[in-house]
């Protein structure tokens, strides 16, 4: 997997100061993506030892809130064994820290139906995750007032509570 950017500090994709890690590959080709270039999967520097470190110091400081992955696709099925590794060492690390996904795939129909059983990481990769974004950009439903994602369409997940229940728990951006 190669990856577009990792950003230190980043405030625009989750509660609090997380560190972001920008995947590259996506082939949704969402009208108005703001991250065009991570759709090549050649894009950007190879995602390796040296980059999970790298990530691993950014989040040791207590004030850092967790780990946000997107992309690209971090979903996509050719990158779903580096994000694996990636989220492994990170809990084992840090399990108090959270872990935030932007995913253009549907959870219900393509992660939980699909990839949930077609491929290997899809659901030890779940069992990492405490919120996922799904859903496809779709540039009319833009809303820039939306917090912490980019069209009306997209749901922001409890992935934990969602998979005990059975059914989509939806994260409250008001209670928390």
């Amino acid at each position: 997997m190669n990856y577009a950017d990792i950003k230190q500090y980043d405030v625009a994709n989750g509660p609090g100061i997380r560190v972001s890690v920008f995947v590259s590959g996506c082939t949704h080709y969402c009208k108005g993506c703001f991250n065009r270039e991570a759709w090549d999967f050649q894009y950007g520097r190879p995602f390796t030892e040296v980059t999970v470190q790298k990530i691993l110091d950014y989040l040791q400081p207590s004030y850092v809130k967790g780990l946000t992955i997107l992309g690209g696709e971090p979903m996509e099925p050719q990158n779903q064994p580096a994000v694996l590794e990636l989220l492994r060492r990170v809990k084992e690390t840090y399990p108090e820290k959270s872990v935030w996904m932007f995913s253009g795939y549907d959870f219900e129909k393509d992660i939980l139906g699909r990839m949930w059983e077609e491929v290997p990481e899809t659901k030890e990769i779940l069992s990492f995750l405490d919120v996922l974004v799904d859903g496809e950009f779709v540039e009319e439903l833009k809303n820039l007032s939306l917090r912490f994602k980019g069209s009306s369409n997209q749901r922001t997940i409890l992935v934990q509570e969602s998979l005990a229940a059975g059914t989509v728990v939806l994260y409250d951006l008001e209670q928390r």
